[in-house]
């Protein structure tokens, strides 16, 4: 929806005359916006709030993102997807999966930037996880702060993050001498 509309539109939207705005205006009901040059300019989000959410909302898609470790993982990316794509379809979301393939703490992974972009630019509405650890860990914290920012639904099908398996220690370990180890070359 169009927030900022003029006089004419403010007044067919409200079903109103125009004369009845600048009337509300004089009374001081309603104020408008001005522009530079003092055409009135008001915004549709304020005099229907509930209908500027509904549109924001349905302008705003459902977005699962996992990630494999490496070439190896490749069966398992696959299970996760088909895993994520069925909850979705489940819950009647129009939704799309982004998948990236890699290890360590590579933050340009061309899945993990399209999330990104997508979160800052407000495309998307709902963020869906398999589990919080398959975002890297520091790329984790930032998609979560920018949700929380843009509002995002964050969905984590699974919550329990108090077990660590042997395979998933075995990559943090990995993940950490990666760092290690890019840290030092920028040094």
């Amino acid at each position: 929806m169009k927030t900022l509309v003029t006089i004419g539109e403010a007044a067919q939207a409200l079903g109103v005359s125009i004369s009845t705005l600048r009337r509300w205006e004089r009374e001081g009901k309603l104020i408008p916006e001005r522009t530079v040059r003092g055409h009135r300019r008001y915004d549709l989000a304020k005099l229907y709030p509930e209908r500027a959410r509904a549109d924001l909302e349905s302008s705003r898609q459902t977005m699962a993102y996992t990630r494999g470790a490496g070439p190896d993982q490749q069966d398992d990316l696959e299970r996760q997807k088909q895993v994520l794509e069925i909850y979705c379809a489940q819950h009647g979301w129009m939704f799309e999966v982004v998948t990236d393939l890699g290890a360590g703490v590579n933050s340009r992974q061309k899945g993990l930037q399209r999330l990104l972009d997508d979160l800052l630019h407000g495309r998307v509405g709902r963020l869906v996880l398999i589990q919080k650890g398959q975002l890297m860990r520091w790329s984790g914290e930032l998609v979560f702060a920018v949700c929380e920012l843009k509002q995002v639904e964050v969905v984590i099908l699974n919550q329990d993050e108090g077990t660590i398996s042997n395979e998933e220690e075995e990559r943090s370990d990995t993940d950490v001498l990666d760092l290690i180890a890019t840290l030092s070359e920028r040094l």
